[in-house]
Order: structure tokens, then C-alpha cells, then sequence
């Protein structure tokens, strides 16, 4: 077809065509796309939700649709039974029950299957009842037991003390499934883990080595322990403008050390609620309250509330709790923050309403039955 010449030259000189066809497909795939986004938009539908006052652009986008909370397709729940005419209470017809002695026998029972379900699927009523084999639910023998009754005495306190927090956006409270989630011991408990390195002392032993506290940066690893437990160092940074008067350290300025575990913990929220800083804060006005979100009211009250669970009802289980279930450096017990109920959502279990079906948990007065 063509002359012997033009043959003879293309085979001594061949041409890669395919990589600038593969080039200029790939660019004008890309045009393709970007002008369809243009013309008809973002094909995925997103809300957003306002979270400061108007007009300055605080809010969070999310796409509708998102994948919900995979632990909630395992929730069991049931209505509870509505209490017959001349039925005992637990507290009369089995031993030993300290805490839902004036819940009705069905209701009680109801809730015992589901706290199984919660807290052990696997291991069943022996897990808190050496002799549920035998029949013998009255023995407090196993630490399971003791624990799982002050647990019980915690939620029910929450729910009553803490409305605040757990009622914030309407009924929604926490029972046992809210940081359980199917495992007898929660995911996103911690322990304390300074030093983390064991070659320096003082400000270095704490920083520099990534852990799950300090949410695997270089940040400090003690500010759960700083800011959640013990003697609860206020929470601040030294100053957010440049070249300010007054020495870090002194006097109302927070030092460099606590300006990083602050820094640490704030890491930290926004993880565990899957969230960045303005959530909470105004990015530009840090430090005038009445530029905060709600989200900020709602998130002070817990922290109040992890200081109050972990001091209250957490850290007094290190003398029950065996040396298997306590801290790996400092065989301490282990502790809630953030992250041990809201497991990386913004609301735990995606807003469920958590007490509806179990009043019993709501609150430490006996439920009214209808």
C-alpha cells in the first residue's frame, strides 16, 4: 500500500504511539469528569450541619448515606414486659440482688439476657456466675460479678447525673451495649503509659514515641492522665498570639508542657468523635466563649464526667479487678475517656436512643411498669 522506502524507514524508525495515547486518554478523561461535575454537580448528596453562630462558615459536611456504626447490626434490644398482677420483684425471689432488687422477675431476667448478650455473647451467664451451670446465681465469687454490679450502679448513674451530657440532643442515655459493644472488656479503655521511653527522665520520658493515648503523633502520652484522672490540671495553652508578655509557666500562663498536652488531648477528641476543631471552637476567636459552638457546653460537661466515672467508679476496681485486666506499666485500672463510647462517631451509636427499652438502667429508682 505504501512505497518500499516509507516501509523500509518506519521500521528502521519506530514510533511509541501507545504513551501519548494513553496520555491524552487519561487527560481527557479527567476534562470529562471535571466538567460533569461542574455542569451537574457533586453525583454523591452531602448535608451539612451548622455548628457555630452564623455567618462565619462553621460547620461539618458529610455524605448522606455513610456507613453506619458496624457494631450497631449486633444491638439487642426488646420492649420490657409490662409487670402482672401479684408478680415478685427480684429482689424477693432470688439471693443476693443488691442493685435491681425492685425490678419485676420478668424484667429482670429480660435485662440479665441482655447484659449477657452485651457484655459476653460467648462465655453466657457463666461469666459473671461460677454456678450458673448448678443454678446458683447467688455467689459473688467471680470479680466479673462484683464488677458487672458496680457497672450496672455507673450507668444508672450517668443517666441520672449526667443528662447533660447523655441527654444533650434529646433521649438518648448510655446503657451497657454504648461502650461494650459485644466485648467483656470495652475497646478504647486506657491506662496510663508514661515514661515511654526508658533512657530519659522528666519532660522527653513522656513525648516522642507514637502511643494510642498520644493518637500515634509526638505529643505527650500523659495527657489522659493529666487532664482525665488524678488531680486534673486545667486545660490550656500558654497563649494563641505571637510574642505575648508573661513566661510560660508562671503565674496564669500554662507552660510549654501543658500547652502540648493540651494539645495532645484536643488529638485526641477529634478522633474520638470523628471531628475537627470546629466542632467545637471558633478557629478564630479561641478564646471568646461567646464565639464557641454548643458542641463546646456539651463537651465540657464531659469532661467533667470521665473525671467523675474514672475517680468514682473506675479507678477504686483496682483492688477487685485481677492483675491480668490492669495496666501494662503501671498495673493501674483501667480508665474511660472520649473514645470508649463514642468509637470515632460524633454521636455514640449514631444517636440510638439507648434507654427506651430499659428504664431499669435509666435511672437507680425501681421502673413504673405500664
Amino acid at each position: 500500500m505504501f512505497p518500499k522506502w516509507f516501509d523500509d524507514w518506519n521500521a528502521e524508525n519506530p514510533t511509541n504511539i501507545f504513551g501519548p495515547a494513553i496520555l491524552v486518554g487519561t487527560v481527557g478523561g479527567a476534562l470529562f469528569v471535571a466538567a460533569m461535575l461542574v455542569t451537574w454537580g457533586q453525583p454523591f448528596e452531602t448535608e451539612s450541619t451548622q455548628t457555630g453562630p452564623r455567618g462565619i462558615g462553621m460547620s461539618t459536611v458529610g455524605f448522606v448515606g455513610e456507613a453506619p456504626d458496624p457494631t450497631l447490626a449486633d444491638y439487642y434490644t426488646e420492649e420490657p414486659y409490662p409487670r402482672e398482677e401479684g408478680e415478685p420483684l427480684a429482689g424477693e425471689i432470688y439471693e443476693n440482688v443488691q442493685v435491681l432488687a425492685g425490678v419485676s422477675e420478668g424484667n429482670f431476667n429480660r435485662l440479665m439476657n441482655a447484659m449477657t448478650i452485651w457484655v459476653a455473647p460467648d462465655e453466657g451467664c457463666a461469666y459473671c456466675h461460677a454456678g450458673a451451670d448448678e443454678g446458683n446465681y447467688a455467689d459473688d465469687g467471680l470479680y466479673t460479678k462484683v464488677v458487672a454490679r458496680r457497672m450496672i450502679q455507673m450507668t444508672q448513674y450517668i443517666n441520672e447525673e449526667w443528662a447533660g451530657h447523655v441527654q444533650a440532643n434529646g433521649e438518648v442515655g448510655v446503657n451497657c451495649y454504648s461502650c461494650h459493644r459485644g466485648e467483656a472488656v470495652p475497646s478504647n479503655v486506657w491506662f496510663r503509659v508514661d515514661p515511654v521511653t526508658e533512657a530519659t527522665r522528666g519532660w522527653a520520658s513522656v513525648q516522642n514515641r507514637a502511643t494510642i493515648q498520644s493518637g500515634s503523633t509526638s505529643l505527650p502520652s500523659d495527657a489522659l492522665q493529666v487532664y482525665l484522672s488524678g488531680d486534673y490540671a486545667r486545660i490550656t495553652v500558654h497563649d494563641l498570639e505571637s510574642r505575648v508578655e508573661g513566661t510560660p509557666g508562671e503565674g496564669d500562663y500554662a507552660s510549654i508542657q501543658d500547652t502540648e498536652r493540651t494539645y495532645s488531648l484536643m488529638n485526641y477528641f477529634a478522633n474520638s468523635l470523628g471531628v475537627n476543631c470546629v466542632f467545637c471552637h471558633n478557629s478564630r476567636a479561641f478564646y471568646d466563649g461567646g464565639q464557641v459552638t454548643p458542641q463546646w457546653a456539651t463537651a465540657s460537661l464531659a469532661i467533667e464526667m470521665v473525671r467523675d466515672l474514672n475517680m468514682t467508679f473506675l479507678t477504686p476496681l483496682l483492688e477487685t479487678l485481677p492483675p491480668e485486666r490492669l495496666g501494662p506499666v503501671h498495673a493501674d485500672a483501667p480508665k474511660v475517656a472520649c473514645a470508649t463510647c463514642h468509637k470515632g462517631y460524633n454521636k455514640p451509636m449514631q444517636g440510638l436512643n439507648a434507654v427506651a427499652d430499659w428504664p431499669e438502667l435509666a435511672s437507680s429508682e425501681p421502673p413504673v411498669y405500664q
